[in-house]
């Protein structure tokens, strides 16, 4: 992915102490185990990659917002999001350790936990847990409405973390189906979430619309990687002006109703936005 990479934690704080110096308030850290296993066990060791980069950060940037992405995906055997049963995901089974995976992140430092698996009761598992665990100002970013989209493919890539078989269509929302995602959100508010996503943004601004205008709590919207590469790939061919069309990407999501934007052209976008 262009302008994108990967950091170890012991190298990680400088990247943020960047980003921090550009005003942006906040990152969302995603973890590459060095082995993987049927359960996703690295997903909540304390000493994971995860873990040991929030307290990097927070140790070297304290002002800056950390927020985990809690999924299983990038750590099992299987890429998928959950533990497989035969030939499907164990939806309860995978929330005992997605809870036991948000709890780890809490203790190393985060802010925010975000569960982006789509297990059903995830937030209510995890909301539990934390409190539980003296952890009920540690806030929970839900992925409530997240597609089975095609714009994910980069990421995957990056991360290592496609599905060995089938695909995630049976946890993921169907694209053509917007009625589902305000479902999935009311009941994401219900279980405990503090903000609410949906992902990806620009294929589903209406979802945006749609949440802004019914739930009374912050919404985030991810420009995913296949949007990011797609613009970039046509910025290189010259078909577009990567500055402009960059700007026009982001100004959609947010006059959608986006109060916080995900995005891999945070950077530049900030760089820009400050000139």
């Amino acid at each position: 992915m262009t302008g994108c990479f990967h950091y170890s934690a012991d190298m990680i704080a400088d990247e943020a102490a960047e980003v921090a110096s550009l005003g942006i308030p906040a990152v969302l850290l995603f973890g590459l185990p060095r082995k993987k296993d049927d359960v996703g066990s690295e997903a909540w060791n304390e000493e994971g990659v995860v873990q040991r980069a929030v307290t990097e950060i927070k140790k070297s940037v304290p002002g800056l917002l950390v927020i985990t992405d809690v999924c299983l995906c990038a750590y099992t055997k299987s890429g998928h999001c959950g533990v497989i049963k035969g030939d499907k995901v164990d939806n309860d089974k995978t929330c005992e350790l997605l809870a036991k995976t948000a709890l780890s992140h809490a203790q190393a430092g985060a802010d925010i936990v975000a569960p982006s698996d789509m297990m059903d009761g995830r937030v209510r598992y995890i909301r539990q847990t934390l409190e539980e665990n003296s952890f009920q100002d540690t806030a929970i970013m839900a992925y409530s409405a997240k597609y089975a989209s095609a714009f994910y493919g980069p990421f995957r890539d990056a991360a290592g973390s496609a599905p060995a078989f089938g695909d995630r269509k049976t946890y993921q929302m169907d694209p053509a189906n917007s009625n589902q995602a305000m479902q999935e959100i009311a009941l994401d508010i219900e279980e405990g979430a503090d903000i609410v996503m949906v992902k990806p943004a620009l294929c589903f601004l209406d979802v945006i619309y749609r949440a802004k205008k019914r739930f009374d709590c912050p919404i985030a919207a991810y420009n995913v990687s296949g949007e990011y590469m797609m613009l970039n790939t046509a910025a290189g061919a010259g078909l577009l002006d990567k500055e402009a069309a960059m700007l026009e990407v982001l100004y959609s999501i947010k006059r959608a109703g986006a109060d916080i934007i995900v995005t891999y052209f945070a950077k530049e976008a900030a760089k820009l936005l400050k000139a």
